[in-house]
């Protein structure tokens, strides 16, 4: 009994001490945007100080926050539709209706996933160029789609599986049609799973900076190159960037807060049978 308890506590504590380190840098980025900026790179660093809200100030002086933020949320919700749009039937068609491709398919779009960014950053650029999709809202939602298009197919894809195919039979048998199918009786048996994998596609979407630095400049810009605008050749202005982060950051985090229980039903639905 003493050694559960003990075994418990032990597990208890490393889990408190794994998150403390995780959470630690945005604990650190919080606590500098509240700072001077000689006490952002004071050595040792300050622990005690004075708040100042002079960098929040700042940093709303020189951009339009709203206008990024905007950005940032059409871009990460609009892209993510799109990719359950899209991944949802093809997730269906593999779950349900498979061939002897159908594991190469899908490892093949998983491995999309290890290809650097930057080794197709001149065709994509082209193409978005010569489609007028550079610094458009269209363009980043379609380049998003595509970024997270492999992890939705693939997580649809391991909810769909756990369906059992006695209940769709019965459904045909009752005369039901493929998008009767879907809509009556595999999106509400799996909407826990749905729910999961859209709210993970948001968060993903919402943390992509590459293909936002590289593909807009001021019109659809999203809040993470709202960041990258606070690097400048005069240096960094720690203080002042910690502020940016902070606000780029707080809406993300708080919807990540708010639907932590809704994340984890999802990520482990069908896990017990």
């Amino acid at each position: 009994m003493y050694t559960s308890l003990s075994r418990k506590l032990l597990l208890t504590l490393l889990a408190w001490l794994i998150a403390l380190i995780i959470f630690f840098p945005i604990f650190w980025m919080i606590l500098t945007s509240f700072k001077t900026e000689f006490e952002a790179i004071s050595t040792p660093p300050t622990l005690f100080f004075e708040p100042t809200l002079a960098g929040y100030r700042e940093v709303m002086a020189r951009a339009d926050y709203n206008t990024f933020a905007f950005n940032s949320f059409a871009v990460s919700v609009g892209s993510t539709l799109l990719a359950l749009l899209v991944g949802l039937p093809a997730a269906y068609s593999m779950a349900f209706l498979p061939t002897k491709r159908t594991r190469g398919t899908l490892l093949w779009m998983l491995s999309t996933k290890m290809l650097p960014p930057v080794g197709v950053l001149m065709p994509i650029y082209l193409i978005f160029r010569d489609l007028g999709l550079l610094d458009s809202l269209t363009g980043l939602i379609v380049i998003y789609m595509l970024m997270n298009l492999p992890i939705v197919v693939w997580m649809l894809y391991t909810f769909f599986r756990d369906v059992p195919r006695e209940i769709l039979e019965a459904a045909r048998m009752d005369g039901a049609g493929t998008l009767q199918e879907v809509l009556y009786l595999l999106v509400p048996l799996t909407l826990p799973g749905i729910a999961s994998t859209g709210l993970l596609s948001v968060i993903l979407s919402w943390n992509e900076a590459f293909w936002s630095i590289n593909l807009t400049t001021s019109d659809a810009a999203p809040l993470t190159a709202f960041i990258a605008s606070f690097s400048s050749p005069e240096g960094l202005f720690w203080a002042r960037l910690s502020a940016a982060s902070t606000m780029a950051v707080a809406p993300i985090l708080l919807f990540g807060w708010m639907t932590q229980k809704q994340m984890v039903r999802g990520l482990t639905f069908g896990a017990v049978k």
